[in-house]
């Protein structure tokens, strides 16, 4: 993966991947994103539903390479055209998801309230610059963050990892500073170069329990994947804590903290992520829920068997 860092970098970049057609994949709220592409696709929405990334792969047609700009639905739409047209990618993230580092991406079946996904995207390169993330909102810096956060903490499972400890660290060193002041420009880098860390983790292993829950609360209710991973992953640690406490304890020192999961849910708290009812997730659906969990990858992988039951009582713990 090529890394840069600086908008001002698209360009060379662009030119050493030999692009001359290349077509932006973004939302309407970044179209006139200064970048030097050939078209635009500015039709991305939250949770990459089918039928955009339809209208992308149609779009993309005379492209030569793809620059996905924007948060985890613009790069997961962007992933998607990519491995339905072979085209490379280059991914510009505006927050702190680090959908960039992995092959894999997400989609949303809105008729059937189902979140699908796949995988063959070719990220060639990333290009960060914590000038694009200054007048993100307090809620998404927050659960991006902790998305970013999540990557890190399950990537401990399987064992020590520096991108993942750095990863964690870095977050949570920076994520108070960029809520108290979202125009700190040093506190955006820190938490920028924190979810780089825990984004190269994801790459290297997977996504487990945390990520099961807030994938079938996102693809059921369209609600965003960051608030749900704020509030799932909590809880999904201490259902793991027996089965790999060594992990749990890596994550509490890189957090400086004692108890992680407690000190994730006051980082929560700063976006204003409590409960599921604050989203409207009706009470009545945490068992339809929970059966939707243990069928998803991560679920099957996580270090601790989960059971429907146990994924309904983890769900009513955060109702």
């Amino acid at each position: 993966m090529i890394v840069r860092w600086g908008l001002p970098e698209l360009g060379p970049l662009l030119a050493e991947l030999g692009s001359a057609r290349p077509l932006l994949v973004t939302s309407k709220r970044l179209a006139e994103l200064d970048v030097p592409v050939l078209n635009r696709y500015t039709g991305v929405r939250p949770h990459a539903p089918i039928e955009t990334v339809a209208a992308a792969v149609d779009a993309a047609r005379d492209a030569d390479l793809l620059v996905a700009a924007g948060g985890g639905s613009a790069i997961d739409t962007g992933k998607a055209v990519s491995a339905e047209t072979g085209l490379v990618l280059v991914a510009v993230p505006t927050t702190y998801a680090g959908a960039e580092w992995t092959p894999f991406f997400g989609m949303r079946d809105e008729a059937s309230r189902v979140k699908t996904g796949g995988t063959g995207a070719r990220v060639a390169g990333v290009v960060y610059d914590p000038l694009l993330t200054l007048d993100l909102p307090r809620s998404e810096t927050v659960g991006t963050a902790l998305n970013a956060l999540a990557h890190a903490a399950e990537a401990l499972y399987a064992g020590p990892l520096e991108d993942a400890t750095t990863g964690a660290r870095l977050i949570g060193r920076h994520l108070p500073r960029v809520v108290e002041d979202g125009r700190d420009l040093a506190a955006r880098t820190g938490l920028l170069e924190g979810a780089m860390h825990a984004g190269r983790a994801l790459g290297e292993r997977g996504l487990f329990l945390g990520h099961a829950l807030a994938q079938a609360l996102g693809g059921r209710y369209g609600v965003s994947h960051g608030a749900m991973k704020a509030l799932t992953l909590p809880v999904a640690l201490r259902f793991n804590e027996e089965t790999v406490p060594e992990a749990i304890a890596l994550l509490a020192q890189a957090l400086e903290t004692s108890d992680a999961a407690a000190h994730i849910e006051e980082l929560a708290r700063l976006g204003g992520f409590e409960r599921l009812r604050d989203f409207d997730v009706p009470e009545s659906d945490l068992r339809e829920l929970a059966e939707a969990v243990v069928v998803r990858p991560g679920a099957r992988a996580n270090p601790r068997s989960v059971t429907a039951e146990d994924a309904e009582a983890l769900l009513r713990l955060i109702w």
